[in-house]
């Protein structure tokens, strides 16, 4: 990982420690879900890795570490954040990976011995500098990788969990989603149910439950909040007879079809619709499952489209842990329950199914009868029974403007760009696989 911050010269009085959340060189276990976006982004409970840092550090000054073909996009869709810059001389790096729990700050302070690594095992958790320490940093090609190399740091073993692949982020689900339930109803402002609930819905442990403004539950739903909490953002649409069992996320402008079973853990983000079954699974925003078909342990990227009967296993018929291929190499999982890992803006045409472990890259189109193999490369054509092509770059790229578009979201320069580095990135997949190009 090159070194991608700037040294920027303070002047005036001193700013108070800056934390920096890092990528390391781990990020990449948890491709395709990260060719779009940092690690710190992904989700794991009712907000993501990076959120749950943030909240544990109320008003320190925050600067994002991310890979350098990502901060072109990232500057122009968040120009509140700073992206690779370091304005403060000390600085406290948080890795991305940390899952932050209430007693972060306690473990780590803001504030603390200087020219200090906090590890959790080998893993570096997080690194205070100030001063020359932190010049040198900033000048390493390797950059934050290198943290550990540097002399005259006071190494600490501190009990923090970081996530290491995908299946961690959804084996956490439950746990986060009350930690971070919690969280939110401290920031509440007056009573818990705000939208409209029709006569014949069924809340059970209404306490438990929190339905912001505008959204709408119809008659005869039933959100079953007894067994972990549920939490639907503004604007969520809840159809008839759906049953919505807890812990659950359901996102702004979301909508969740007529009859659909929403089983805990899953968190759906903004603008999401969704039918079928659903249990133990992450949808990013504007991802969308609206027919019958079974998700479960499962992690979608945001804007994927599952076509109508789309299932994934996520158990093996002989019970035994599921292997995931991650690059070129297979995981033991060490979890009995893995479903499908699915890349941004990848469709699934109907009736297609994933077999337990599946990972399919970012923006391809999966079709056909029968299991199509477990891992598809990224911008792949084809499916079970098919001999998989690749999919042309300028008909992927005019696809997912279009889809954007159908949602009022115009794709940016920066992302056309963003869509085209990627492309090159995965060719290598491809050609493993002897894919015609």
């Amino acid at each position: 990982m090159h070194s991608v911050f700037l040294s920027t010269s303070l002047t005036g009085d001193r700013m108070p420690t800056q934390i920096c959340i890092f990528e390391d060189n781990c990020a990449t276990q948890f491709l395709p879900l990260v060719y779009f976006r940092p690690v710190y982004n992904l989700i794991c409970g009712m907000s993501s890795l990076g959120e749950k840092i943030v909240s544990s550090y109320p008003g320190a000054p925050v600067t994002l570490h991310i890979r350098p073909y990502l901060e072109p996009l990232f500057k122009a869709r968040y120009p509140q954040f700073r992206i690779n810059e370091l304005m403060a001389d000390s600085v406290l790096f948080v890795n991305g990976r940390v899952i932050a729990g209430s007693d972060l700050a306690s473990k780590i302070p803001l504030e603390g011995p200087a020219e200090t690594v906090y590890y959790s095992g080998k893993n570096i958790v997080a690194a205070r500098l100030s001063g020359t320490l932190l010049e040198e940093l900033k000048q390493r090609p390797a950059g934050i990788a290198s943290i550990g190399e540097i002399d005259g740091m006071q190494r600490v073993q501190v009990d923090v969990h970081l996530v290491e692949y995908p299946w961690d982020l959804i084996n956490r689900l439950h746990e986060q989603m009350e930690i971070d339930f919690r969280r939110k109803l401290k920031s509440l402002k007056g009573k818990q149910i705000k939208g409209k609930v029709y006569a014949g819905c069924h809340l059970l442990n209404k306490k438990n439950i929190v339905i912001d403004a505008g959204s709408v539950v119809k008659p005869g739903v039933v959100i079953d909040a007894e067994n972990g909490p549920v939490y639907l953002g503004k604007n969520v649409t809840i159809m008839p007879h759906a049953t919505i069992v807890g812990p659950v996320h359901i996102g702004d402008g979301s909508i969740v079809k007529i009859g659909a079973q929403v089983y805990g853990e899953t968190y759906l983000g903004r603008v999401c619709k969704v039918g079928g079954e659903i249990a133990e699974s992450v949808m990013h925003a504007y991802a969308n499952k609206q027919h019958e078909g079974f998700l479960g342990h499962s992690y979608l990227g945001a804007w994927v489209n599952l076509g109508a009967g789309t299932t994934n296993s996520d158990l093996k018929n002989n019970y035994s842990t599921v292997k995931v291929q991650i690059g070129a190499g297979t995981i033991d999982s060490g979890s009995v329950f893995v479903g499908a890992t699915i890349g941004d803006h990848t469709k699934s045409a109907i009736n297609t199914v994933f077999n337990s472990g599946t990972v399919v890259g970012v923006s391809s189109n999966v079709f056909g009868s029968g299991f199509p193999p477990k891992f598809i490369p990224s911008f792949s054509w084809g499916g079970a029974g098919e001999a998989f092509a690749t999919y042309s770059f300028d008909r992927a790229l005019e696809v997912a403007e279009r889809v954007m578009q159908r949602r009022g979201v115009a794709m940016v320069e920066e992302e056309r760009k963003l869509f085209q580095t990627i492309f090159e990135m995965t060719t290598d997949d491809r050609r493993r696989l002897r894919m015609p190009q």
